[in-house]
C-alpha cells in the first residue's frame, strides 16, 4: 500500500457525514448531498473513498458500500489527485475486490471499472495483472470477483482492452483463460467468461478470431447448459458471430439452428429473446438467406407462438384500464418494453421482407388456426402476426384479405383493450389495400369500414387503442389521399371528439393525424364548415400552451400544415396565429442576443422553426390579406428576417431565407421595399462551397433570389443591379463537382428566371453555364419552376445562340426528357430547334446523327427535327 494516509479529522467528519447519509430524512439528505459535493471537489476526495471502502472492515459495511459507490461516480475526480494519492486509490480499490464481503467486493469492482475506463488500461497495466492473476491461482470467491471486473469491463470498453501490454496484459494468452472458464463448474464463472468473449467478438478483436474454432467449440460444449445466464450469452454470441463470421458457423448451421429454435422457446425470456435476435439477424442479411430457406416450416410457427402475451405482458397492461379520467394523471405513457413478442414481430417482419410468398406458404395455416382460436390471447398474436408480415408478404396475401380484413373489422369490438389496439395497428399496416383504387367493389365492403372502424376506436375509452387507431387512420390518410375528400366533416367531428377526451400523450399523436389529413387532402379542407370544426379546437389548445411547452412543437408543426391547406379560409383566424409566431421569432432572437456570450447557450428549440413553417403557410394561403398584419407588426417582421438571415445558426437562416421566398411568391408588393438589403444577404449565402451545415441556406437563398426576379418583371431597372452579383455567384455553384443536387438544381432555376427577367445582361454568359444548367435539370419533376427555369434559358439562347452551340446535345437531350411542357415552353422548343435547322439543313442533319437513337427519335416525332 502507497505511503498517502487520511488526516484522522477529516476522516471522522466525512465517515459522520456517511452514516448520516443513509438515513432517510430528505431536509438532511439534501444538506448531505451538498456535504458530500463539496467533498468531491478537494484533490484527496478519491483517496479518502477508497481508505473508507478498503481499510475499515471494523465500519459498518454499508457506509463501505456508500464509499464505493461514491467513489464509482466521482471516479474522474482522479486525474486530479496528487500522485501520492492516485496511487494510493488504485491499491485500495484492488485490495476491496478480495474482501470477505460480497457487497463490497461488488463495490470496489464498479470502481475498479470506472478507474479503468478513466485512466485506460494500458496506463494502469498492474491492475489487469493482478486480475488475471486471480484468474489463475485464485478460487471460489476472489476468482469469480476478479472475472466479474473483467466481465462489466469487457462489457463496457471492450476496444480499450483490445491491445498488448508486455508483461501484463495479453489477449493471445487471456483469451485462452476466458475459453478455459467457460467449463467451469460455477455457472456465474462460466456466465461472465463467455460474457468477456462475446464482447470481444461484438468489436471484431482479431485475437480472438485467430481462436475461432476454439471459441465456437467451447459455445457449442456450452450449448447444453441449463443455467440461463450461460444459455442467454450463448444465444448472445451466436448471434454476433452470424453476423460477423457466419462461414465459421456454416459447418455447423444445421446443430446451431435446432439449438436457437430450442432456445427461441425457452422458458426464461432473455434466453428467447437472444434467439430470436438470431433469426431477425439471419433474414436481415441477403447473403445469408438461401441458408436460412429450410429453416422456415420450423421457425416461422415457432415465433408465432412466441408472440402471445405472457403473464408479465398481461400485468403491465392492466394500468392501462377503460378510465379516461385515470389516464390523465400520467404525462404521458412510458414506452413498452422491447419483449419477446415484439422481438418475435420483428424478426417474422424480416423473414416476411426477405421471403415473401415462402414464409406466407407455411405461415398461412397456422396463423389462421390462431385466429380462429376460442382463446382470445391465441387470436390476439395471429392479429400481431398478420400485421407484422404486411409489407413482406402483400403480394402473395391479396387473395386472402378479402376475407381478412373484414375479419379484423369484427376483431374491433372485442371486449378486451389489447385485441382492438392491435387489430387497429394491423389495419394500419394494410391501409395501402385497404386505400388502392377505391372502386365501388373495394369501396362499400373495404374501405368504408376501414375508415369507420378506425374512427371509431380513435374514441375508444381505452387510451392504448386510441393511440393506435390515430396512428393507423394516420396510415389510411397517407394511403387515401384525397379520396378522403368525402368524407371530411365525418372524420373532423371524430377529431374534435378526440381532442375533448385524449390525455396529453395522444393528444401528440393525434396532432399527427390532423396534420396528414391536411396533406393529404389539401384544398378540400377550405370548406368553412371544416375550418369551424377543426380550428377553434386546435386554438384552444394553442392558447392554453406556454412557448416552453414540448407540446406546442407539434401543435405549431399541425397547425403548418393545417393553414396551408385551408389557404384564404383561415383568415378569421390568422390575427392569433401571426402574432403568437411573430412573437416566437422575436423572443428567439432577443434571448440569443442577451444570451450570445455564453458559450452553453442551446440551439433554437424547434418551435421557431415550426412558427416559420405557420408563417409561410399564412402567406401562402392569404397573401396580401396578411398585409395589416406584416406591416404593423412590432418590431417589424422585416426586421426580424435580415436578423434570421444574418444569423450563425445555419437553420435558422435557412427559415429566414425559405419566408423570404414565401412573401416573394405570395405577398411582393409587401416585400418590394426591402429587397435591397435582402439581396445583400443573398448574395453574400450564394457559396459555391458551402459548409455541409449551410447547404440548405444557400439552396433557399438560391431559391428566393429567382423567386424575387421573376416578381420584379421583365428588364426592371430597379432589379437590374443585382443581376450580376447574383449570376456570378450562380454560376460558381452550378459547375462546382461535389454541389449537391438540390443545390444544383436551385441554383439552375434561378439563372433560369433572372434570365427570362433579363436576358441582355445574362446571354453573354451563357457559354460558361449552359452544359451544367441542362444536367442539372435534366431529370428533376416537372412543374411551374422548372417550366420558367426553361423558358428562362431558351430566351437567353433566342438571344445568343452561339453560347448554346458546345452544348447542343446536352440541351437537345433536356428538351426530349420533358414529358408534358406547356404550351409557351413548347413553341419555344420548336422556334429554336428549326432556327438551328433552318438556315443549314445539312449541317444540322450531320450533327444529329451523331445524338442518341433515343434523342433523334424524340426530335423527330416531337418537332420534326
Amino acid at each position: 500500500m502507497a505511503s498517502w494516509t487520511p488526516q484522522r479529522p477529516l476522516l471522522l467528519t466525512l465517515l459522520q457525514t456517511l452514516r448520516q447519509a443513509s438515513g432517510t430524512n430528505a431536509t438532511l439528505l439534501s444538506t448531505i448531498t451538498q456535504k458530500l459535493q463539496n467533498f468531491a471537489r478537494r484533490e484527496e476526495c478519491v483517496g479518502y473513498l477508497a481508505y473508507i471502502l478498503s481499510s475499515l472492515p471494523e465500519e459498518d459495511d454499508r457506509i463501505r458500500i456508500i464509499a464505493g459507490h461514491l467513489l464509482k461516480d466521482i471516479a474522474r475526480c482522479i486525474l486530479d489527485a496528487s500522485p501520492d494519492v492516485l496511487t494510493f486509490a488504485k491499491s485500495a480499490v484492488l485490495m476491496a475486490v478480495n474482501d470477505p464481503s460480497i457487497m463490497i467486493r461488488h463495490a470496489a469492482a464498479q470502481a475498479i471499472v470506472a478507474f479503468l475506463e478513466i485512466l485506460e488500461p494500458r496506463n494502469w497495466p498492474e491492475c489487469l495483472q493482478q486480475l488475471v492473476h486471480m484468474l489463475e491461482v485464485a478460487g471460489g470467491d476472489q476468482q469469480e470477483a476478479a472475472l466479474g471486473v473483467l466481465q462489466q469491463a469487457c462489457d463496457k470498453y471492450p476496444e480499450k482492452l483490445d491491445l498488448e501490454i508486455d508483461g501484463s496484459w495479453s489477449l493471445k494468452y487471456t483469451l485462452p483463460v476466458f475459453i478455459v472458464l467457460s467449463d467451469h463448474p460455477n455457472a456465474k464463472m462460466r456466465a461472465h467468461a463467455i460474457a468477456c468473449l462475446s464482447s470481444f467478438a461484438s468489436i471484431g478483436c482479431d485475437s480472438l478470431f485467430e481462436r475461432i474454432d476454439a471459441f465456437i467449440a467451447c459455445l457449442l460444449k456450452r450449448a447444453s447448459d441449463e443455467d440461463p445466464a450461460v444459455h442467454r450469452h450463448v444465444c448472445q454470441t451466436l448471434v454476433l458471430l452470424l453476423a460477423s463470421r457466419p462461414e465459421k458457423l456454416m459447418p455447423e448451421m444445421v446443430n446451431v439452428a435446432e439449438y436457437m429454435l430450442y432456445s427461441t422457446k425457452d422458458k426464461h425470456e432473455n434466453v428467447a429473446l437472444q434467439a430470436c435476435d438470431f433469426w431477425l439477424t439471419f433474414a436481415e442479411a441477403p447473403d445469408l438467406a438461401p441458408n436460412l430457406r429450410p429453416f422456415l416450416a420450423k421457425v416461422s410457427p415457432v415465433l408465432l407462438d412466441c408472440m402471445v402475451h405472457s403473464e408479465d405482458d398481461l400485468l403491465l397492461n392492466e394500468r392501462y384500464d377503460d378510465n379516461v379520467a385515470v389516464h390523465d394523471r400520467y404525462t404521458g405513457i412510458e414506452p413498452r418494453p422491447w419483449n419477446l413478442r415484439q422481438y418475435a414481430a420483428a424478426a417474422l417482419d424480416a423473414l416476411a421482407v426477405r421471403f415473401g410468398a415462402d414464409l406466407l406458404n407455411v405461415l398461412l395455416e397456422p396463423l389462421q388456426t390462431k385466429l380462429r382460436n376460442d382463446d382470445w390471447l391465441q387470436c390476439e398474436s395471429g392479429i400481431l402476426a398478420l400485421g407484422a408480415i404486411a409489407p413482406g408478404c402483400i403480394d402473395a396475401i391479396k387473395p386472402h384479405l378479402p376475407t381478412l380484413v373484414p375479419y379484423l373489422f369484427d376483431a374491433l369490438n372485442h371486449p378486451q383493450p389489447l385485441m382492438r389496439s392491435h387489430t387497429c395497428w394491423t389495419l394500419g399496416r394494410y391501409a395501402s389495400w385497404c386505400s388502392q383504387s377505391i372502386s365501388p367493389e373495394h369501396k362499400t365492403p373495404i374501405f368504408v369500414p376501414t375508415l369507420q372502424g378506425l374512427l371509431r376506436m380513435m374514441i375508444d375509452d381505452n387510451q392504448l387503442v386510441q393511440k393506435a387507431a390515430c396512428s393507423a387512420f394516420a396510415a389510411l390518410e397517407e394511403e387515401a389521399g384525397p379520396e378522403l375528400a368525402p368524407y371530411l366533416e365525418l372524420v373532423l367531428r371524430k377529431f374534435l371528439i378526440s381532442f375533448q377526451k385524449y390525455a396529453k400523450s395522444n393528444i401528440l399523436v393525434l396532432y399527427d393525424a390532423v396534420e396528414t389529413l391536411a396533406d393529404a387532402v389539401g384544398s378540400a379542407l377550405q370548406s368553412p364548415t371544416y375550418v369551424e370544426i377543426l380550428m377553434p379546437s386546435l386554438l384552444e389548445r394553442w392558447s392554453k400552451l406556454k412557448d416552453d411547452n414540448d407540446e406546442l412543437i407539434l401543435l405549431l408543426q399541425c397547425l403548418a400544415s393545417v393553414t396551408i391547406a385551408m389557404g384564404p379560409a383561415v383568415l378569421p383566424y390568422a390575427t392569433p396565429i401571426f402574432d403568437r409566431c411573430h412573437a416566437i421569432v422575436h423572443t428567439f432572437l432577443r434571448q440569443y442576443e442577451t444570451c450570445q456570450q455564453d458559450p452553453e447557450m442551446n440551439q433554437p428549440d424547434r418551435s421557431l422553426f415550426a412558427a416559420f413553417d405557420i408563417l409561410y403557410g399564412l402567406m401562402q394561403g392569404l397573401g396580401m390579406e396578411l398585409e395589416q398584419h406584416i406591416m404593423g407588426s412590432q418590431p417589424n417582421i422585416f426586421e426580424l428576417l435580415i436578423n434570421c438571415m444574418k444569423h450563425p445558426y445555419a437553420a435558422v437562416r435557412q427559415s429566414g431565407y425559405a419566408l423570404v421566398g414565401g412573401m416573394s411568391k405570395n405577398c411582393f408588393p409587401l416585400l418590394r421595399p426591402q429587397v435591397s438589403r435582402i439581396m445583400q444577404c443573398v448574395t453574400v449565402q450564394l457559396d459555391p462551397g458551402p459548409k455541409v451545415e449551410f447547404v440548405s441556406a444557400c439552396n433557399n437563398a438560391a431559391w428566393a433570389a429567382g423567386e424575387i426576379a421573376l416578381r420584379f418583371g421583365r428588364d426592371e431597372a430597379e432589379f437590374r443591379q443585382w443581376v450580376h452579383p447574383l449570376v456570378s455567384q450562380l454560376i460558381p455553384i452550378l459547375r462546382h463537382p461535389k454541389a449537391p443536387p438540390k443545390l444544383l438544381e436551385d441554383a439552375a432555376v434561378s439563372i433560369g428566371r433572372i434570365g427570362l427577367m433579363h436576358p441582355a445582361l445574362v446571354a453573354p454568359l451563357l457559354p460558361e453555364f449552359a452544359h451544367a444548367w441542362c444536367q442539372a435539370l435534366y431529370e428533376i419533376r416537372e412543374n411551374e419552376e422548372k417550366d420558367s427555369a426553361f423558358r428562362g434559358l431558351c430566351t437567353l439562347v433566342q438571344m445568343n445562340p452561339a453560347g448554346i452551340k458546345k452544348s447542343l446535345l446536352c440541351f437537345c437531350d433536356a428538351i426530349v426528357q420533358w414529358k408534358q411542357p406547356s404550351l409557351e415552353l413548347n413553341d419555344m422548343f420548336q422556334q429554336l430547334l428549326n432556327g438551328f435547322k433552318q438556315p443549314d439543313a445539312v449541317g444540322w442533319a450531320a450533327q444529329v446523327v451523331q445524338f442518341p437513337p433515343a434523342t433523334q427519335e424524340a426530335l423527330a416525332a416531337r418537332y420534326g427535327v
